[in-house]
């Protein structure tokens, strides 16, 4: 069995990270995961990315079994190439959720923090495993719970590499719900159906507001709007959400719920 499965079904891309008994990120699970996010940037009737991992673990990080046999340099440009494929995965033009169960620590909780959605089961726990090893969250994880949580528990959770309890997590902003171990994959999967029937085009626009507004803040989030304006405005989706919502206005009735079609 493969360490690492991408498959695509009525407009859903589900990953699955399955690597006993750790779930680590292996050579062959990050060129799985690289194949997939290159997979779904090419496919037009992907609207929304599901990831999920087999067993009692979501992920412990990465596979440090070979670290002390590269070089220092050999050491920076693997962390360099696998930074891409992350970066890569978290630009994606549609909306990506991701399910955890039990620990999610190191690289692991790097790459969830990379979803837009994160539904976590109850009992699941996040943390930062680099400083045990006497190294920085090598994926981007401190700066990306800083921006979710604010510097203070970014600063603390890695410096301590303490396991935060989901619900803490919650609380915190850093991730979206909470459910019972039992129902984290029927919750992910509602995730999916509701915003996978959404406007993907409006989708991806919002994603790239919050990347400029990460990077340059309120105003160069704001200078992207007349762009993306004009882009969405040509969308079929737009068009058909505005002219139902005129229709209603126009009979005194409520907006209907739309099915939108990406387009």
């Amino acid at each position: 069995m493969s360490a690492f499965e991408c498959r695509i079904d009525a407009g859903v891309a589900t990953f699955v990270i399955d690597n006993p008994p750790q779930n680590r990120l292996s050579f062959a699970v990050i060129r799985g995961f690289a194949e997939a996010v290159q997979k779904v940037h090419g496919h037009p009737d992907v609207r929304v990315v599901v990831v999920r991992a087999a067993g009692e673990n979501f992920c412990f990080g990465g596979d440090i079994s070979n670290w002390l046999d590269l070089e220092p340099a050999q050491m920076g440009e693997n962390t360099g190439r696998a930074l891409s494929i992350f970066n890569a995965f978290e630009q994606l033009p549609v909306p990506v959720i991701t399910a955890v169960q039990g620990r999610c620590t190191g690289g692991g909780f790097e790459l969830v923090l990379r979803s837009d959605i994160i539904v976590a089961a109850e009992g699941a726990q996040f943390g930062h495993s680099e400083q045990t090893l006497g190294v920085v969250t090598l994926l981007g994880g401190i700066q990306r719970v800083a921006e979710r949580a604010g510097r203070a528990r970014a600063t603390r959770w890695a410096y301590t590499s303490e396991l935060v309890p989901a619900a803490e997590m919650l609380a915190a902003g850093v991730i979206t719900e909470v459910v019972p171990p039992g129902d984290l994959l029927k919750a992910a999967q509602a995730w999916a159906v509701r915003l996978g029937r959404g406007p993907t085009r409006a989708h991806a626009g919002h994603k790239q507001m919050l990347r400029a507004w990460s990077d340059g803040g309120i105003e160069a989030a704001d200078k992207l709007l007349p762009a993306l304006t004009t882009t969405l405005m040509q969308t079929e989706d737009a068009r058909r959400g505005i002219a139902s919502a005129i229709d209603a206005l126009s009979r005194g009735v409520d907006r209907p719920d739309l099915d939108f079609h990406g387009r």
